[in-house]
Protein backbone atom coordinates (compact mmCIF):
# COMPACT_ATOMS: atom_id res chain seq x y z
CA UNK A 1 0.00 0.00 0.00
CA UNK A 2 1.90 3.48 -0.95
CA UNK A 3 2.23 6.51 1.63
CA UNK A 4 -0.22 8.72 1.70
CA UNK A 5 0.89 12.38 2.68
CA UNK A 6 -1.22 15.10 3.87
CA UNK A 7 -0.47 18.95 5.13
CA UNK A 8 -3.00 20.50 6.93
CA UNK A 9 -2.94 23.78 5.44
CA UNK A 10 -5.42 25.46 7.58
CA UNK A 11 -7.48 24.53 10.56
CA UNK A 12 -11.27 25.89 10.46
CA UNK A 13 -12.73 24.23 13.64
CA UNK A 14 -14.12 20.88 14.92
CA UNK A 15 -17.65 19.63 14.56
CA UNK A 16 -17.18 17.28 17.70
CA UNK A 17 -15.31 15.52 19.96
CA UNK A 18 -14.99 12.02 21.49
CA UNK A 19 -13.78 10.81 24.71
CA UNK A 20 -10.64 9.73 23.46
CA UNK A 21 -9.73 13.01 22.43
CA UNK A 22 -10.39 12.54 18.37
CA UNK A 23 -11.79 15.06 16.99
CA UNK A 24 -14.06 15.39 13.56
CA UNK A 25 -12.59 18.37 12.15
CA UNK A 26 -12.52 20.56 9.10
CA UNK A 27 -9.57 21.53 7.50
CA UNK A 28 -8.06 22.72 4.25
CA UNK A 29 -5.83 19.80 3.12
CA UNK A 30 -3.26 19.06 0.70
CA UNK A 31 -2.97 15.49 0.23
CA UNK A 32 0.21 13.68 -1.91
CA UNK A 33 1.14 16.96 -3.02
CA UNK A 34 -2.18 17.95 -4.70
CA UNK A 35 -4.53 21.09 -4.63
CA UNK A 36 -5.98 21.36 -0.87
CA UNK A 37 -9.51 20.55 -0.56
CA UNK A 38 -11.65 20.79 2.25
CA UNK A 39 -11.63 18.23 4.42
CA UNK A 40 -14.20 16.75 7.12
CA UNK A 41 -12.79 13.62 8.94
CA UNK A 42 -11.97 11.92 12.70
CA UNK A 43 -8.44 12.63 13.69
CA UNK A 44 -6.40 11.69 16.92
CA UNK A 45 -4.95 13.94 19.26
CA UNK A 46 -1.43 14.12 17.72
CA UNK A 47 -3.33 14.11 14.48
CA UNK A 48 -0.60 10.73 13.43
CA UNK A 49 -4.05 9.08 12.93
CA UNK A 50 -7.04 9.81 11.22
CA UNK A 51 -10.23 8.25 10.53
CA UNK A 52 -12.11 8.03 7.30
CA UNK A 53 -13.75 11.03 5.88
CA UNK A 54 -14.82 13.32 2.57
CA UNK A 55 -13.24 16.15 0.74
CA UNK A 56 -14.53 18.77 -0.97
CA UNK A 57 -13.45 21.03 -3.95
CA UNK A 58 -14.96 24.68 -2.69
CA UNK A 59 -17.67 24.35 -5.68
CA UNK A 60 -18.63 21.38 -3.79
CA UNK A 61 -18.26 23.02 -0.30
CA UNK A 62 -19.94 25.83 -1.32
CA UNK A 63 -23.34 23.70 -2.65
CA UNK A 64 -23.08 21.53 0.50
CA UNK A 65 -23.13 24.84 2.59
CA UNK A 66 -26.37 25.85 0.66
CA UNK A 67 -28.33 22.35 0.73
CA UNK A 68 -27.06 23.00 4.71
CA UNK A 69 -29.01 26.55 5.06
CA UNK A 70 -32.02 24.76 3.20
CA UNK A 71 -32.06 21.53 5.31
CA UNK A 72 -31.48 23.41 8.70
CA UNK A 73 -34.34 26.20 7.91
Amino acid sequence: MPDITFDILKHYGAVSEDRNGWKMELNLVSWNGRTPKFDLRDWAPDHEKMGKGVTFTREEAGTLAELLKTALN
